[in-house]
């Protein structure tokens, strides 16, 4: 979100998000630092409110006005505190604007019962005034149009008392009321400013939020394209088993591995036969269904760390570490008779399926590519004498 777009999305006299979600959102955000603040900017107004009942005594004694004073400071208090308790379980700018305004309303009330009661202490009162608007703006969180209403009821509240009950003068009435606009104008711009800068703020955090996701979602989706791209390099689209250049990755390994420890490592060329046969005869759809078969039948018949890829065409090879010449025959003589049993369906249920093998055994630091090489004669060796057989 641009700075611009912010600022267009925040409305300049209340300092409220224009669109009503995002405003919900914003409320709910500080819900838990405004039910804290909230409470203890209660508790230190009755307590400030508590402590003048000290100097009503100190004017009044035990008089009849004194003990008016006593009750209405007490019902004050106990409503601070007790409203202090509640908004601090249950409180909240989202669903509980009103709780949070009844203070302001409970304590301007209070502020204004003092003029008729002690009219004589109007210039100290004038003072409370302007800092009672000032905490209504500043010191008890709220938002700028309910502390805004319960300024302007406080200010027009004690103006209207002053002249019933203090009777003071057209001049004293405009200077009280300068100094209370003052204080409002003050209170207002400047809670105004700190309400715009804490959802600028909010929808800032928002949106490099928003962001944050978005790049863990590029991210995830590049991861998987980046999978995907290794699944298609490493495996055979067709068969599902290794490719050519990926198995002779894993199959260099393997056979490093084997001359390390000096165990013998074995290697299979396997030719499906007359396989251009198949495709010209019934197609490439049919040739397709035939080699997975194909290495279906291969993959039962290898162990777990044995390790097979399409070398190309209907070629194929396979890697046995810790195979020696006998085992290796036996596996592929295996292989041979699992590919005979396959049982075709439809138009080929009639053929039969065969394979020729050539096996080699690497001799000591002997590389890949000679093995590969050698079995690749024994495999044509096979061709030669009539396919469907092992040739070690």
């Amino acid at each position: 979100m641009s700075e611009q777009k912010t600022n267009n999305d925040i409305h300049w006299l209340t300092g409220q998000f224009r669109d009503w979600s995002d405003e919900l959102k914003y409320r709910g955000s500080i819900e838990k630092r405004v039910r804290l603040e909230t409470r203890l900017a209660l508790i230190v107004v009755a307590v400030i409110f508590a402590l003048f009942g000290i100097t009503d005594y100190n004017l009044l004694g035990l008089t009849r006005e004194y003990y008016l004073l006593l009750a209405m400071r007490i019902t004050v208090v106990s409503s601070c505190l007790a409203l202090a308790f509640i908004i601090g379980r249950w409180g909240g700018f989202a669903k509980s604007v009103w709780l949070h305004a009844l203070p302001l309303w409970i304590v301007a009330t209070g502020i204004v019962l003092i003029v008729p009661l002690r009219p004589e202490s109007l210039l100290t009162q004038v003072t409370a005034i302007v800092v009672a608007i000032m905490a209504f703006y500043l010191l008890i969180p709220n938002l700028l149009t309910v502390s805004a209403l319960a300024s302007l009821f406080l200010s027009i509240s004690f103006i209207t008392a002053a002249v019933v009950f203090a009777g003071i003068t057209l001049v004293g009435t405009i200077t009280i009321g300068l100094l209370i606009i003052v204080a409002n104008i003050v209170g207002y711009t400047a809670l105004l400013r700190i309400e715009i800068l804490q959802r600028k703020q909010f929808a800032l955090l928002c949106e490099e939020r928003e962001q944050n996701q978005h790049l863990q979602k590029e991210i995830a989706h590049r991861q998987s394209l980046e999978d995907q791209l290794r699944m298609a390099a490493e495996l055979d689209a067709l068969t599902g088993v290794d490719s050519r250049g990926h198995f002779m990755k894993r199959a260099k390994a393997l056979l490093q591995r084997s001359s390390y420890e000096k165990a013998p490592f074995s290697l299979f060329m396997i030719d499906v036969d007359h396989f251009k046969r198949v495709n010209d005869t019934w197609g490439h759809t049919y040739g397709d269904r035939i080699l997975t078969r194909i290495v279906d039948a291969c993959q039962q018949s290898l162990r777990p760390n044995d390790i097979i890829g399409r070398f190309g065409g209907e070629e194929f090879v396979v890697g046995l570490p810790c195979t020696d010449e006998e085992a290796a025959q036996a596996i592929a003589k295996r292989i041979k008779d699992s590919v005979a049993a396959i049982e075709l369906e439809g138009e080929m249920s009639n053929q039969r399926l065969s394979v020729t093998i050539g096996v080699a055994v690497a001799s000591p630091d002997e590389d890949l590519d000679s093995v590969i090489m050698r079995a690749d004669d024994k495999l044509y060796i096979g061709k030669r004498e009539g396919r469907n057989r092992v040739v070690v």
